[in-house]
């Protein structure tokens, strides 16, 4: 898949170093637990692998310009076990620049014109106030709002038909 200004590609192998860069940034990860310790990122990334070979979507997002790794995108079953929860983690360098939202915008339309699914939701901290911004600003609704990991947790979700609309 593509935007604009990135390429969004199927995670393999090979794009361990570029997502345990990710994986241990402070700032990327203040409202998603904190870093993943450096001897963890191995097992996360083949546990995340894994899951995208047995129903699991992940991608990197790579600027076209170059081929750095801007961040990740997913799509897998939310906990909720009903839907499926888009999430996404960019490097700092790259918030308030348009990407964020210029890639969930494309997955947005992957995922109902492509997988042809009828909702999809997102969860994110309450706190976290640019990614609740950046979910409204693609069209998702809150949904409700929910205790989880002991902080309160913003569930937006998006129809298939909000989407043709």
């Amino acid at each position: 898949m593509e935007t604009n200004r990135c390429n969004i590609i199927r995670l393999q192998n090979n794009d361990y170093h570029d997502v345990k860069l990710i994986y241990m940034n402070e700032k990327v990860r203040t409202y998603l637990g904190g870093i993943i310790p450096e001897e963890h990122t191995l097992n996360k990334f083949l546990d995340t692998l894994e899951r995208s070979r047995t129903g699991s979507y992940y991608w990197v997002v790579r600027l076209k310009s170059n081929n750095d790794c801007i961040g990740l995108v997913s799509l897998d079953k939310h906990m909720d076990g009903q839907h499926f929860e888009v999430s996404y983690e960019f490097l700092p360098d790259w918030w308030g620049r348009g990407y964020a939202k210029e890639v969930i915008t494309r997955m947005l339309d992957y995922i109902f014109n492509e997988l042809n699914l009828t909702k999809v939701i997102a969860e994110t901290q309450t706190a976290n106030h640019s990614s609740c911004r950046l979910l409204e600003s693609v069209g998702m609704t809150l949904e409700r709002i929910v205790i989880r990991y002991g902080a309160e947790q913003a569930i937006y979700a998006m129809e298939k038909q909000s989407w043709d609309t």
